[in-house]
């Protein structure tokens, strides 16, 4: 009895740190967010107000926490460009996430039907992008898409273009940063997932009578929807709350979410309604994984 507590221990621990850690790093933390989003603006030091004293007593506790108040959720519902900042991010999330789907689904699948030897350096060639610097990456496109960069220069050269076109702080060089620095995300999924298909199954197909094309949307397709679904929530939920592709390739007319974030937590010191910006996002990014959950769970439950 003794020795089985003590192999059983472990198991216990390995249960529970995954709590542990999602109530220290995540709670804990989204509480101060939350708390902070509930305060209101003031020109101090922090710069919102109430502050909790824990030494002050039950009282004090007491007439601090009556003070909160969802001033700064109303705020974002009815501001114009607040709205706008979290429909323009989550459009810009939707493009560029199919735009990934569509360009990344084709090489995944190329990459899964290579012999195993090839495979390894295919992936490997996919994560090389990874050991250099994210910021460094992005001032790279810049310098290929400003006015007299390496694109505009090619395009002269081949007589494509008369005069150089204007590339750069852009909706299209944004979005051709996010599909660049995000394509590795929507890969990796995928592959997994098409690897592991049992190719007997389209031979199956095939002696039924399917063409390939057919086997691919009856058999292969469906069986990749896991893949598809990872690699769409990878993409999708920091896309939405990006900050630095925009900042540097887009214009700054149409600012997204995490723009407008950052303007208010370092430009206007407004912590209190950054602080809400960043609970709502939150929100918001938490709804397609509950989806994703209990579509896996109804899933499990049918087999």
């Amino acid at each position: 009895m003794k020795s089985r507590r003590i192999f059983t221990r472990p198991a216990r621990i390995a249960a529970i740190a995954p709590y542990i850690w999602m109530t220290l790093f995540f709670l804990v933390p989204f509480g101060f967010v939350l708390k902070i989003a509930l305060s209101q603006t003031v020109i101090a030091q922090p710069p919102y107000a109430p502050t909790f004293d824990l030494f002050g007593g039950w009282s004090v506790f007491r007439d601090s926490l009556s003070k909160l108040s969802l001033d700064n959720f109303y705020l974002l519902a009815s501001d114009d460009i607040y709205i706008f900042s979290y429909l323009r991010s989550v459009t810009v999330a939707l493009v560029s996430t199919a735009i990934l789907l569509v360009i990344g689904y084709p090489v995944a699948y190329a990459m899964s039907r290579l012999p195993q030897r090839w495979q390894g350096i295919a992936m490997m060639l996919v994560v090389v992008p990874f050991w250099t610097s994210f910021l460094i990456r992005i001032y790279a496109w810049i310098n290929i898409l400003q006015h007299d960069g390496l694109l505009n220069s090619l395009l002269l050269t081949l007589h494509l273009i008369d005069r150089p076109v204007p590339w750069l702080s852009t909706d299209s060089a944004m979005y051709l940063g996010i599909v660049y620095s995000y394509f590795p995300f929507m890969i990796l999924p995928l592959f997994a997932t098409l690897s592991k298909m049992d190719g007997s199954l389209l031979e199956a197909a095939a002696d039924l009578g399917c063409s390939r094309l057919k086997a691919f949307w009856l058999v292969t397709v469906p069986l990749s929807l896991p893949g598809i679904a990872a690699g769409a929530l990878l993409c999708f939920i920091p896309i939405a709350g990006e900050f630095v592709i925009p900042d540097l390739l887009a214009g700054s007319d149409n600012m997204m979410i995490g723009q407008t974030l950052w303007l208010e937590f370092f430009t206007n010191r407004d912590w209190p309604v950054a602080s809400t910006i960043a609970v709502v996002l939150l929100v918001l990014l938490l709804a397609p994984l509950l989806v994703y959950e209990h579509i896996q769970r109804k899933q499990l439950e049918s087999r």
